[in-house]
């Protein structure tokens, strides 16, 4: 195998690959990046069992070459060091090359390293998934799916299910959801299905979400999902993303979303996020940053944070309406500023039904976000 290729285009294709890697792996071959030359470009993979990323650089796009001279062949890479020795190397291009002992070269200006290379052919084959079930996207609205919910998955091991995203598709809407039974966070969009046929819900873990968002770049470009019974592939021009599902039932989450309020406060996102921030300084002390808020006579709130031992502040916030019956209600700090951040719009209605109850969170013009968190009882 041998070929001369772009650094900086490199570089990118193996840190997205990285993400992949986990020096912790039960199978030793999975510790290194697989590199394939082919005449259509160069193919990096990487996995850790759980996700596995393909990335791939063309030989020439859009009129530049990326990659030249190239001699078909493969070989197996030490992740621990190529990425270092990549992203140090002096010049703009790089040559690398393997013979039949699987040693490699790797040369750069004056600089050249030889690498023990492993066998490709014991690296394992990612399954090529092919699958009725599948729908495309934009990316950048997918990204906004998995911001608005990756963040509420349960970060405990008690109940796996918990730790993914719940995305199901039915009467031509796609909904993800997230909850780790304190909080829960929702996002639908209208997505037009192929007649007559319904998608299974599947349950995405949330760290392969959280991966793929820092990989995938914002642009209007579309991905396509495809689902199987245990896994989902995400796959634009150059990626190729494959995550396992997790097994078991989610909790039904509807019933958990109350019908009526009793005590609808809308208010400036910001000013409710900042005053929230402020008052959770001084709550750090006790586990949960709680922090308490009571409705006032002419559309006003008190936010309160205390901690006996540290002090005690308290801020009036304006809301520009608040209706229903009077309320004192206590809730962590952070699930607040998190739900608060997810929400992307300037005004926000909070929806409480009573002060042990959860209440929602939603923008005041769009029902597709919303936000649930469960109050805590503070005595």
């Amino acid at each position: 195998m041998k070929f001369i290729i772009q650094r900086d285009q490199l570089i990118n294709s193996v840190q997205n690959v990285m993400k992949a890697i986990s020096s912790r792996t039960t199978i030793p071959i999975l510790t290194g990046m697989k590199i394939e030359a082919s005449e259509e470009g160069i193919k990096l993979t990487g996995s850790d069992s759980d996700i596995s990323i393909e990335s791939f650089i063309p030989q020439e796009e859009d009129g530049i070459v990326h990659v030249e001279n190239i001699e078909p062949g493969s070989i197996v890479l030490q992740a621990k060091y190529f990425p270092d020795i990549v992203r140090k190397l002096p010049q703009n291009t790089v040559e690398i090359e393997s013979d039949n002992h699987r040693n490699v070269t790797i040369r750069s200006g004056n600089a050249e390293f030889h690498l023990n290379g492993q066998d490709p052919e014991e690296y394992p084959q990612l399954p090529q998934l092919h699958t009725e079930d599948s729908f495309e996207l934009p990316i950048d609205l997918l990204k906004n799916l998995i911001r608005q919910t990756v963040f509420a998955v349960s970060t405990s091991e008690t109940r796996p299910i918990l730790t993914g995203v719940h995305v199901k598709m039915e009467d031509g809407e796609l909904e993800f959801i997230a909850t780790d039974s304190h909080r829960l966070a929702s996002r639908k969009i209208p997505l037009e299905q192929p007649e007559g046929k319904a998608l299974p819900a599947v349950v995405i873990p949330g760290k392969s979400l959280t991966e793929l968002n820092k990989i995938l770049d914002d642009s209007e470009e579309t991905i396509e999902v495809s689902v199987t019974e245990n896994q989902v592939l995400f796959r634009t021009k150059h990626l190729y993303f494959l995550s396992r599902l997790l097994d078991g039932n989610y909790p039904e989450t509807s019933r958990l979303i109350p019908e009526q309020s009793k005590t609808v406060v809308k208010i400036d996102t910001k000013e409710l996020l900042q005053s929230v921030d402020r008052a959770s300084l001084l709550a750090k002390e006790n586990r949960n940053n709680v922090v308490r808020l009571i409705t006032k006579e002419n559309n006003h709130l008190e936010i309160t944070g205390n901690s006996p031992e540290v002090g005690n502040v308290v801020e009036e916030v304006l809301a520009d309406d608040v209706e229903g019956e009077d309320l004192k209600i206590s809730f962590s700090a952070k699930y607040m500023m998190d739900a608060l951040k997810a929400v992307d719009y300037d005004q926000v209605k909070v929806e409480f039904t009573g002060a042990m109850r959860p209440f929602l969170i939603r923008p005041v013009d769009d029902d597709q976000i919303l936000q649930l968190i469960l109050p805590v009882r503070t005595y």
